[in-house]
């Protein structure tokens, strides 16, 4: 099985690679930068990475480049993590937002549409598209997008569901919790609260902390994409979600008591970002019931795994940044 991954160095990205090789897969992967370092690259760490290659190819300015790439390699299947992904950042340069997830990702729709031999596309999408709800969603929530980093996500989420409708084009889409495990950015409140602790540094906590989310394990989403790229219906879309929502704050000081420091110690305050869903709990009912998923990593367990990776890594990530940088 040949699977070509777009964003590949992406957490997610990186991630589900690490995940296909394990299951047999040869793998390309694409993405606009280097390889990171190996900390940040799962596959590099479990010794699988021989039926992997990578390509450092931008999607808003190499499109042609990875069309041949794919045309020659002719997979069976795309998986798409690549997009311009935070959201309070999303208000400062919204066009590179929209450069990205809109227009050049519907060019590489009408790019794709058009290869036979593509069996599956999987487009990797968000819940922010939903806005702030209440209750548990499903997947047929209408949008009610509150950034620009959201409209961006669902204006391509629906050109994409039109292609399906028009031109029978066989894709899926997924949209996941608040992902979380080792290899993720530094500038992620999982590994940032962590590595902050550990160096006596303050973590600034927006809004307090109050809002409320769902996180799952980076495996177990992996898992669930695996499967839809395998047997999900094209058209369709899945939640992909764990049943347990927590407060930023309350996760922050469950990892403090982890680490036996005292959450005063670590974060200090700081003003909500504009814009900032305040609640999201996904219905993921369709993807367990349908195509047999379920998520077998417990937050407690979870948490443990990204200290143990932040300690093993620890003098290496410490020279890495902790902020995010952008890149137009």
């Amino acid at each position: 099985m040949k699977v070509a991954v777009l964003g590949s160095n992406s957490f997610s990205g990186a991630s589900f690679v690490d995940y296909a090789l394990g299951e047999g897969a040869r793998v390309i992967g694409i993405s606009r930068s280097p390889e990171p370092h190996r900390a940040f690259l799962p596959y590099r760490w479990s010794g699988r990475d021989g039926g992997f290659r990578f390509y450092a190819y931008d999607l808003n300015r190499h499109l042609d480049e990875i069309m041949q790439l794919l045309d020659a390699e002719r997979p069976p299947f795309v998986v798409n993590f690549a997009a311009q992904s935070m959201v309070g950042e999303s208000w400062t340069h919204p066009d590179h937002w929209f450069t990205t997830n809109v227009v050049s990702t519907v060019k590489l729709h009408d790019h794709l549409r058009r290869r036979n031999y593509l069996q599956k596309y999987v487009h990797v999408t968000t819940p922010e598209v939903y806005g702030s709800t209440n209750g548990v969603i499903q997947e047929g929530e209408p949008f009610n997008p509150s950034t620009p980093y959201a409209v961006s996500r669902a204006a391509a989420d629906m050109s994409l569901v039109t292609f399906v409708r028009a031109y029978g084009f066989p894709a899926a889409l997924t949209r996941a919790a608040n992902v979380y495990g080792p290899g993720q950015r530094l500038y992620r409140i999982v590994p940032r609260t962590i590595l902050f602790a550990r160096l006596g540094r303050r973590l600034s906590l927006h809004g307090g902390g109050a809002s409320s989310r769902s996180f799952i394990h980076i495996r177990d989403v992996a898992d669930a994409t695996w499967r839809v790229m395998t047997g999900g219906v094209v058209g369709e879309t899945y939640h992909i979600a764990t049943g347990e929502v927590v407060t930023i704050r309350a996760l922050v000081e469950r990892i403090c008591g982890k680490l036996h420091v005292a959450i005063d110690d670590v974060v200090e305050p700081a003003d909500e970002r504009l814009g900032k869903d305040v609640v999201y709990r996904l219905d993921s009912t369709k993807i367990r019931s349908t195509l047999g998923w379920r998520d077998t990593i417990g937050l407690d367990r979870g948490l443990d795994g990204c200290i143990a990776w932040i300690d093993e890594n620890l003098e290496e990530l410490r020279r890495q940044p902790y902020d995010y940088i952008h890149k137009p």
